[in-house]
């Protein structure tokens, strides 16, 4: 049989130990209960990059929430399988491909973290689609951006029938105004950041929330983005309640808000609603 071509083009493999520890963290908690009520549920990790490290951390920490989890890391640099394979052990392995997703049964996750920058918009959703397409029967797709270290990190969470989440995500050292994270946006909506968009609207407001309290900062920027969270409440479908929002959330520097309140102008929404944000 003729070997099938991997869909997509190789990254420039840029990768670090806990670089997406923010987005894992994230991902135990809103889909551990999806991960322990599937059969047999696999987990992938696409486009992993030059070192097999985040893979791995994913797996570890992915078996704390389902011991029997499967993860197999895929990239499309045959080079960069061969060195992740010395670290397979049962339950972790590694293939060649891309977001044809070539594995033996349907995931119910699949992490892809800057994996889609360097593709235009219209493709960037066009891979979307095909991933999409791969999955188990309420499987769930986390994509995202993060800056080199991870300090600074935006994601979208898509079930079958599209996007349903956007999430922002910091330390509290690493930026000055919530719009600094505007340069992590995934690529469907990073272009979309100008006036008259609705994630720059989101981004206005997140920001004058953030100066509106300025004076909790004097018990901490935790503290700080705890309020600012609470009051953009106001007027943006925040989630505000476990596991998406709420202070247990919002206090490790995320905020996590409802796609189709942020989605670019001229795309119709996903179809339906997460319940009560």
């Amino acid at each position: 049989m003729r070997a099938t071509r991997p869909v997509g083009e190789i990254t420039r493999g840029t990768t670090g130990h806990n670089r997406l520890r923010r987005s894992d963290r994230w991902i135990a908690a809103v889909f551990g209960r999806l991960l322990r009520s599937a059969d047999r549920p696999l987990v992938v990790d696409l486009g992993y990059g030059a070192s097999h490290t985040t893979t791995l951390e994913l797996f570890l920490r992915l078996r704390r929430v389902r011991p029997d989890v499967e993860v197999t890391g895929i990239e499309i640099d045959p080079a960069r399988v061969a060195a992740a394979r010395p670290y397979e052990r049962p339950g972790l392995s590694f293939r060649l491909g891309g977001f044809e997703l070539p594995v033996d049964r349907p995931p119910v996750l699949v992490r892809a973290f800057n994996v889609l920058r360097q593709y235009g918009e219209a493709e960037a959703w066009r891979h979307w689609d095909l991933l999409r397409s791969r999955l188990a029967p309420d499987g769930v797709i986390v994509e995202g951006t993060c800056s080199e270290v991870g300090h600074r990190a935006a994601w979208v969470g898509l079930d079958a029938a599209g996007p349903r989440t956007l999430t922002l995500a910091a330390r509290f050292d690493a930026f000055e105004r919530p719009s600094d994270l505007a340069d992590r946006l995934p690529k469907a909506l990073i272009h979309r950041n100008v006036p008259g968009e609705p994630v720059h609207a989101f981004l206005r407001d997140f920001d004058r929330a953030w100066a509106v309290s300025a004076p909790l900062a004097s018990y901490g920027v935790r503290q700080r983005w705890i309020a600012a969270a609470e009051a953009l409440c106001a007027g943006w479908p925040v989630f505000r309640h476990p596991p998406l929002g709420g202070r247990s959330r919002w206090r490790l520097g995320e905020v996590t808000v409802a796609w189709d309140a942020v989605a670019p102008l001229g795309r119709a929404p996903g179809e339906g609603r997460l319940d009560n944000p």
